[in-house]
């Protein structure tokens, strides 16, 4: 979702602030990006933390991925360790746990020392931008014990975005952002655990620097053999060499295939889309995600590139142009699998439709695919009903990892990985028409560039369960309920009713600063904006709030109440607790709080226009109450080594 440019009220009116936390103990570095934040004097005294909790050590909690991710701080190198650091703008802040190793001279690497078997790498990274904007491509050379495996193309075409919201491609905007990108690679043979891999700089001749962030290290199993009776899209023309256009060979096979009652079936190959696919009763599965390649965008029409959509409803989400083929929503018994969607996104511009899965999909899944380099990994046009996504990685977005727009009922987010969209990474937006009973399940979704890790936008009856969500940059928190955007009104029955379940989720590294409040944003927070949040029961159980840039828990812009938090655990945060800036009533029982970076812990100049309910078990912020903080917003406390800069 885009940031928001308005205020909710005066900074005079400001806040009341309580809550808790879990166990783990880390108040780690803060973002910043508010020359106007005033700072205060009063941070607390605090014991060195330990180093940063990787968002895959979280037991029990988050997406299941196949692969074994190895930091490059954490490897032998012949580089420079940047960071930590959480200023946005900053190459540290956009680094999985805030730190990442630059390598600026020939033949300096980074040596990875397997600790699983693997055939295969994504490897995250950063170069520079040119000049012009378009980015650069250079090789690293990739060997293992010495030997050489592959020379790995970097580029940095996909990334370097300037300016405000919704961000350009010209450096002379200034604000660069969106500095890293991956790119995979298959070995062709496996690397026992133990084997040194290392990726090498060969020279500086085509780049002064390049930054290893980290590298996932996976045994792919061998490609999925065509099923019995399928069909094949390359039996329609389809070019797995990617030499020529092979979207109508795409969309003659799914018709086909929906007309046969027959799978259709993508081989190994790299085919290149440059229109949407439209499938309706049918399912395209592939040899596998790293086997079965789509890519591909239209020369001239910048509203067409490589997609899979279900059909339009009329009247719906979409607004705009549906042409016949597209007609006629939702599809339904759709299956999307085994394969990916690898774009050729280089943008962003909200009104074209070049998303990896778009369209209205009902009684649908996707499953095993990788979306990567597209404008959203899937947005997805309501009304709607009964679509799961799930077992999925979504990388590198230039808006949304995902978004339920508009009507979505009864649909969901499983097992999903998510790093690096350039807005919030999943959401659920009931613009207009309400979305019900929708969840997001034991995902892993970190380093949003901006905005929120989950944002819910409205709806009712929704779930988010089990997830591992952080490490976001600016604009936002890892978790977010808010009545806020457009058709998010009681006049359209949208807003927050019902029962919202928070429950089981960790937020790491959450929170940061708002470039358009110049105040901060805490890692859990509401936002009644457009109305009051009153309608609902949310209840906030059994969550950890770790190592947060600001305030734990933060309500905002209108009034908020029904929040009932429960076995909550705050550990680490650069300021409060509980930042309360609007008027509500929660209630807080068995809320922890430890590590906190300012000395009072709750910020609130509402006086008793937020009451704070407490029951039994809870301490670390509760004591000083009713008396808060009510002055200048505190410069964020220092976490491991990792200094809260402000600009």
């Amino acid at each position: 979702m885009p940031p928001t440019t308005e205020r909710s009220g005066s900074l005079a009116k400001q806040l009341t602030a309580g809550i808790a936390v879990k166990r783990m103990t880390a108040a780690l570095a803060a973002l910043a990006c508010a020359a106007a934040l005033a700072v205060a004097s009063h941070a607390a005294e605090a014991a060195e933390p330990p180093a940063p909790v990787s968002p895959l050590a979280i037991e029990g909690r988050g997406a299941t991925v196949p692969f074994t991710e190895l930091e490059a701080e954490s490897a032998v190198t012949t580089g420079s360790v940047i960071g930590p650091d959480r200023t946005y703008t900053t190459l540290p802040s956009e680094a999985s746990g805030r730190t990442a190793v630059r390598l600026d001279a020939a033949g300096e690497y980074v040596e990875f020392t397997l600790t699983a078997a693997a055939n295969a790498i994504s490897l995250r990274y950063a170069l520079p931008d040119s000049a012009e904007g378009t980015g650069i491509s250079v090789p690293v050379r990739l060997s293992a014990d010495g030997d050489q495996l592959a020379e790995l193309k970097l580029t940095s075409k996909y990334g370097w975005f300037y300016g405000s919201y919704p961000f350009t491609n010209r450096p002379s905007d200034g604000s660069p952002h969106h500095f890293y990108d991956e790119t995979r690679a298959l070995f062709g043979k496996t690397l026992q655990a133990g084997t040194k891999v290392r990726v090498q700089l060969p020279s500086t001749t085509a780049t002064p620097w390049a930054v290893i962030d980290l590298a996932d290290f996976e045994q792919v199993a061998e490609p999925i053999a065509r099923p019995a009776a399928a069909l094949s899209v390359t039996d329609y023309g389809a070019d797995p060499t990617g030499g020529q256009d092979s979207t109508t060979a795409f969309q003659r096979a799914v018709d086909a295939g929906s007309s046969q009652g027959k799978d259709v079936y993508i081989p190994e190959g790299r085919f290149k889309l440059t229109d949407h696919v439209v499938v309706d009763r049918v399912t395209l599965r592939g040899a596998g995600p790293w086997y079965s390649e789509l890519t591909g965008r239209h020369p001239t029409d910048r509203n067409r590139a490589a997609g899979i959509y279900g059909k339009y409803v009329q009247g719906g989400g979409y607004k705009g142009e549906i042409r016949p083929h597209e007609a006629g929503g939702p599809s339904r018994d759709v299956t999307l699998r085994d394969f990916a969607i690898l774009g050729e996104i280089t943008d962003r511009v909200d009104g074209d439709q070049v998303n990896a899965i778009g369209g209205a999909l009902s009684d649908s899944t996707a499953d095993n695919v990788w979306l990567q380099h597209t404008k959203v990994g899937a947005w997805m046009d309501g009304p709607m009903d009964n679509f799961t996504l799930k077992n999925s990685r979504i990388l590198d977005q230039t808006a949304d990892g995902l978004n339920f727009h508009w009507g979505v009922t009864g649909s969901s987010v499983e097992n999903t990985f998510v790093r690096n969209s350039g807005d919030d990474g999943l959401a659920m937006w009931a613009d207009t028409r309400t979305n019900v009973g929708n969840a997001f399940t034991s995902n892993t979704v970190v380093l949003p560039i901006l905005a929120n890790a989950v944002a819910i936008y409205g709806g009712k009856d929704i779930s988010v369960t089990d997830n591992v969500l952080g490490e976001n940059l600016t604009n936002g928190g890892g978790l977010h309920v808010g009545n806020r955007f457009d058709g998010v009104t009681p006049g359209n029955g949208t807003d927050v009713t019902g029962t919202f379940t928070l429950a089981r989720n960790t937020l790491i590294r959450a929170g940061n600063t708002d470039v358009g409040w110049n105040f901060p944003i805490g890692a859990l927070w509401f936002d009644a904006r457009n109305s009051p949040i009153d309608k609902a029961t949310i209840n906030v159980t059994d969550t950890d709030i770790l190592d947060s840039s600001y305030a734990a828990i933060q309500f905002i812009s209108g009034t908020t109440r029904g929040v009932d938090f429960e076995d909550v655990r705050i550990d680490g945060t650069g300021t409060f607790a509980l930042q309360l800036q609007d008027p509500g009533a929660a209630s807080f029982t068995r809320v922890t709080a430890t590590g906190l970076g300012f000395d009072e812990p709750v910020y609130s100049c509402l006086g008793d226009r937020f009451t704070i309910t407490q029951g039994p078990g809870n301490s670390g912020w509760n004591e000083k109450l009713p008396a808060t903080y009510c002055d200048v917003w505190p410069k964020p406390h220092a976490g491991p080594g990792s200094p809260r800069s402000e600009h």
